[in-house]
């Protein structure tokens, strides 16, 4: 299994990012996916989520209306479309596959794959 991440790039604040992760080697469309977040000397956090059909979404409290979550299961890609940046979003970002388990987890040990890092950079 593996997962592409891109899309990360430098924007000042108020811009707009588009991430894009690209899944191959498993059932794409039964794992529910996760995008986190880990900036340098903190914990990797959660930033949001999506089910395997797509039909269910979650987002950690800071993002809720900035960035929103979606996916293709025919292109076996999941985006993570970010408005509104902060300078607090700045970190590289990950996404992540449950293998096999179509809902969504907030908690990155339950999810069994994970992407290379893209770093996401918001300067003032």
């Amino acid at each position: 299994v593996q997962l592409q991440a891109s899309g990360g790039g430098q924007v000042q604040v108020g811009g707009s990012l588009r991430l894009s992760c690209v899944a191959s080697g498993h059932t794409f469309s039964r794992s529910a996916m996760g995008w986190f977040r880990q900036a340098p000397g903190k914990e990797r956090e959660f930033v949001a989520a999506i089910s395997g059909s797509g039909g269910t979404t979650y987002y950690e409290d800071s993002v809720k209306g900035r960035f929103t979550i979606s996916r293709d299961n025919v292109k076996n890609t999941v985006v993570l479309q970010m408005n509104s940046l902060k300078p607090e979003d700045t970190a590289a970002y990950y996404c992540a596959a449950r293998s096999r388990e179509l809902y969504i987890s907030i908690n990155p040990i339950t999810y069994d794959y994970w992407g290379q890092g893209t770093q996401v950079t918001v300067s003032s």
